[in-house]
């Protein structure tokens, strides 16, 4: 699979600074955007295969982003980046489609592995699927793309819970 492009959408310039560069340093493209206005005009004529943005910024935040993303691109992963203790605002993300949230202050490693993962699942959405319609499924139960993702957002869930208390 080819190399992704990533978008980045934040009012820190700091934070779009180390992303801009731990990204391009995995061999990835990447955009920043100062805010969410500046992402949906873009969007009109290009699409990137993820994006990540803060959720708290002036004017539009990330969940008023995350929904017109998913009305206008409903299978672009979208990365919400949070701080700590913001388990109402990764709740939220997760209801309306975000997939997955990054919390903050990040580890440079994890949210490079966080965006690739992205990137491989939405590449693979895109490829051509060879559907079996006779014959006996041999997938077992938990091995479904869709339930991966269920134990994903369960564990990730689970960390923030345990750091909240």
């Amino acid at each position: 699979m080819q190399r992704g492009i990533v978008w980045v959408v934040d009012d820190d310039s700091s934070i779009r600074w180390v992303l801009e560069r731990a990204l391009a340093g995995a061999g990835l493209t990447c955009t920043t955007f100062e805010n969410g206005a500046e992402v949906l005009e873009a969007l009109a004529s290009k699409t990137p295969d993820v994006l990540l943005s803060d959720i708290r910024m002036p004017g539009m935040d990330g969940l008023a982003l995350l929904k017109q993303i998913k009305q206008r691109h409903p299978m672009l992963p979208v990365i919400i980046m949070t701080a700590h203790s913001d388990l109402d605002a990764a709740v939220s993300a997760y209801q309306q489609g975000a997939f997955d949230y990054l919390p903050k202050p990040f580890d440079i490693d994890e949210a490079v592995a966080l965006v690739e993962r992205a990137i491989s699942h939405y590449q693979e959405q895109q490829q051509p699927r060879n559907v079996q319609l006779n014959g006996p499924t041999t997938d077992i139960i938990g091995e479904a793309p869709a339930m991966q993702d269920v134990f994903r957002i369960i564990g990730r869930l689970s960390r923030v819970l345990l750091l909240a208390c």
